[in-house]
């Protein structure tokens, strides 16, 4: 949803910004305004998305009303104003775009898309942030709560708590979740020194488990016990660590 704020003096002005608004499925409109100082209070409130504002507010006019937010908190701005003389100033403020009064749907519905696309571009920018900084995580070996998988060019991540067991295979390791396998070129050694050691155990040189996905132990041959997961899955459990998996199963 794109937050929304409306700052005019004119009600009416307000009032036909919000029933266009409101004709829109993706927009939430949080309030209006109808001075500078209350926009400027609204803004650092409600947080808007992106805010409709009037250039001629009392109190505080438009470019006042942005200056006094903060860069990092600014919204998307769409000026809208009786007056042409203000178009420059707008977009060397880095406004989106400037309606000038009246205007009608079609001009209206541009600016909107407008809006769409940046903040679509500013919400994949953070997802590219968050991304480069997981990889980061995995480069420097810390303990992690996901893990960034390759497959097919694209890049999946896969939350620890969903894993349910990994296995080694070569110079790689098999992560097993949500009924899916995610092959990660890594080693069992690296893997396990960023998974959450009150979570998950190494039971084999070649399996670790969730301990919170574990069903049962069962006997299984030779004296051995198998690993039961909650999804059927039957894990061979090395004989060294059935008592020390008892004591952690118990105590997660």
């Amino acid at each position: 949803m794109i937050r929304t704020l409306i700052a005019d003096t004119d009600p009416l002005a307000r009032d036909r910004l919000a029933s266009l608004l409101a004709a829109e499925r993706d927009v939430e409109i949080l309030g209006q305004c109808g001075d500078g100082e209350e926009a400027v209070a609204a803004i650092g409130t409600l947080k808007p998305d992106l805010v409709f504002l009037d250039v001629q507010l009392p109190r505080m006019n438009g470019f006042e009303v942005i200056e006094a937010v903060a860069p990092e908190h600014r919204p998307l701005v769409v000026f809208v104003t009786a007056f042409d003389g203000h178009a420059l100033r707008a977009f060397e403020v880095r406004a989106l775009d400037y309606l000038l009064k009246p205007f009608d749907r079609g001009r209206f519905s541009e600016a909107l898309q407008r809006a769409r696309r940046e903040l679509e571009i500013r919400a994949n920018g953070d997802i590219g942030r968050r991304l480069l900084a997981l990889a980061s995580d995995e480069r420097a070996g810390r303990q992690t709560d996901r893990f960034l998988v390759k497959s097919g060019g694209r890049l999946f991540v896969v939350r620890t708590e969903d894993i349910e067991w990994i296995e080694a295979a070569g110079n790689y390791v098999r992560l097993h979740a949500g009924g899916a396998t995610h092959l990660v070129r890594e080693t069992m050694a690296s893997i396990e020194s960023r998974l959450d050691p009150h979570r998950f155990l190494r039971i084999h040189r070649s399996r670790i488990v969730n301990l919170q996905r574990v069903q049962e132990l069962q006997p299984w041959v030779n004296g051995e016990y198998a690993v039961i997961l909650q999804t059927g899955t039957r894990l061979a459990l090395s004989r060294g660590c059935r008592e020390r998996l008892q004591k952690r199963v118990a105590a997660s």
